[in-house]
């Protein structure tokens, strides 16, 4: 089995719409350091197509799927409402005990890891990096299409 590492943040969920939604967003000390804003990661909306897309890999008997996020060290609740937002959108039984919580995604083994930003090691991943949102993988429609998967 191959194993697949997925970011949350700008690859499931919308943070950049939850961002500038969020009250306080505009207010310092939240300008510039907008993943210290309370609550923004508790009601993020998923990305268009994440859901059942992720939901497909994590169904898929040839993959062996892991979320693999990175929670600000200075906004301690982002890491609960991440575990809670996962649980929120995917099935209890597929998903738990499968939230990776690192600064150091490069130090990880797998085959593949669907990230959006070169930041917290994904451009180090040993494995191959799927750059979501760049040209080649602008959408979850184009990353299973490169990972071979029938919709």
């Amino acid at each position: 089995m191959k194993i697949i590492y997925i970011d949350l943040d700008g690859v499931v969920a919308d943070f950049e719409k939850g961002r500038k939604n969020h009250p306080l967003s505009s207010i310092t000390p939240y300008i510039g350091r907008p993943d210290k804003l309370p609550g923004v990661y508790e009601d993020l909306e998923p990305i268009p197509d994440a859901i059942a897309s992720v939901n497909i890999l994590l169904n898929h008997k040839d993959f062996d799927v892991y979320f693999l996020s990175t929670a600000p060290w200075d906004n301690p609740e982002a890491w609960m409402h991440k575990r809670l937002w996962v649980a929120k959108y995917f099935n209890e039984k597929l998903i738990r005990k499968r939230l990776i919580l690192s600064h150091h995604k490069h130090l990880l083994i797998g085959d593949y890891l669907i990230d959006d930003r070169r930041f917290n090691g994904a451009s180090e991943f040993k494995g191959e990096w799927l750059h979501f949102g760049s040209e080649n993988f602008r959408n979850w429609g184009e990353i299973l299409n490169y990972l071979k998967i029938k919709t």
